[in-house]
């Protein structure tokens, strides 16, 4: 069995430090205080997904072990934006966008994290950078502990530099808002992506310049998205959002490429993905069986066990089976058109073209019947089920 340590430290690419970590943690039991335990979430768009829930899972350990999570909204920092990893500045975000957004952050998050007020504190930096006070410390006390060779030196902006691309004032200060949050929060633990490696260390530099002991950091895998390639981002269009639909969250799932099962296992399950790799590998286990139990297991998280169950049995009838879906997607269409048209209007296919290869392929059907013709005029009646390849199904509507 793990002890409370190990299992805070799984699947965790940077401790700075594992000692002191385990240190921290048994001063924390003998004196019966709970560590604060930091993490910061910018709400630049509105939706949370799972590689948000990377870290957002690491916090409800926490909170299980006893401890109180800082679920910290940085609404004052995502009209900003954070530079980490950015090849460009970010287009600037109003302060309504930005509050807009926040808003839908705490409902999310309470998908994963426990709500009790004893273990959880969510805050707004707006709270101090917007203070009457702030410009005084921030001039006199934060800017102080940094050169601008140091703060230039990370690696996205030597990289924009060398490519003679801008810097903006707000971004190069960023890591110093981000580092203030901590000396604001009293951390003793601040959790990031390993792309937040710098400013999580800033946090940790600007703690001692006020006294305070340094908070240990800790750095997490960024989840790779969908395409398998880049890492999850709503702007590019490969998450599964913590708001997607049962059926979405587990339909998303069955696409993930087989590469990225082991690290979706690790990072948001419990079960150990290396295992059920060198099962899938040995034989042992089927990949498509490995899948199912990773797209229930998230589902389940998000939605509940029941939903989960439901949505295995369905792909089980439809996939595996070669049945119809019991609740395909209803969608309003015109009572007559062609073949291809319907395609485009239900969003099977983007063009003509895509629409006209796709039945000439024998790809569409229409109520089991195969239609061939692309021109071919089609009757809609309420409620036929339209097929199109193994996974896209659509229940028409007459439009009145």
């Amino acid at each position: 069995m793990m002890s409370s340590l190990e299992l805070l430290c799984r699947n965790a690419v940077d401790v700075i430090s594992k000692e002191e970590l385990g240190a921290r943690l048994l001063s924390a039991q003998k004196e019966n205080r709970p560590l604060r335990v930091k993490a910061g979430f910018d709400p630049s768009a509105p939706d949370i997904h799972l590689g948000h829930t990377v870290l957002l899972r690491k916090l409800r350990e926490f909170q299980d072990l006893g401890h109180k999570v800082i679920l910290l909204i940085g609404d004052y920092t995502a009209m900003i934006g954070d530079p980490t990893g950015q090849t460009k500045t970010r287009p600037a975000l109003s302060r309504d966008e930005v509050e807009k957004n926040a808003r839908t952050y705490q409902d999310q998050a309470f998908k994963i994290l426990d709500k009790d007020p004893k273990k959880i504190e969510i805050v707004k930096n707006s709270d101090w950078f917007l203070g009457k006070d702030m410009f005084r410390v921030f001039f006199e006390k934060v800017l102080a502990q940094y050169t601008v060779d140091q703060l230039l030196a990370r690696e996205d902006f030597d990289r924009r530099m060398k490519e003679n691309k801008p810097i903006t004032g707000p971004e190069f200060m960023y890591p110093l808002l981000q580092g203030y949050d901590s000396v604001r929060l009293k951390a003793d633990v601040e959790l990031g992506g390993t792309d937040q490696k710098f400013n999580l260390l800033v946090g940790r530099n600007l703690q001692r310049a006020f006294g305070q002991a340094p908070q240990i950091v800790m750095t997490f895998p960024l989840l790779v998205g969908l395409d398998g390639t880049q890492k999850m981002s709503k702007s590019l269009g490969n998450t599964i959002a913590v708001n997607d639909s049962a059926k979405d969250v587990f339909g998303k799932a069955m696409s993930i490429p087989d590469t990225l099962m082991s690290m979706y296992f690790n990072l948001l399950t419990g079960e150990n993905g290396d295992e059920i790799q060198k099962q899938v590998i040995t034989g042992k286990l089927h990949p498509r069986d490995a899948k199912v139990k990773l797209a229930k297991l998230l589902t389940e998280s998000l939605h509940g066990k029941p939903a989960a169950d439901k949505e295995a049995e369905e792909f089980e009838r439809v996939f595996s089976n070669k049945e119809n879906p019991t609740d395909a997607p209803e969608v309003h269409v015109p009572a007559a058109l062609d073949a291809a048209t319907l395609l485009k209007e239900v969003k099977a296919a983007p063009s003509s073209s895509e629409a006209y290869r796709l039945i000439q392929q024998g790809a569409v059907t229409l109520d089991d019947v195969k239609i061939t013709d692309p021109k071919a005029q089609i009757k809609i009646k309420n409620g036929s089920l339209l097929k199109v390849g193994k996974k896209f199904f659509r229940k028409l509507l007459v439009k009145k």
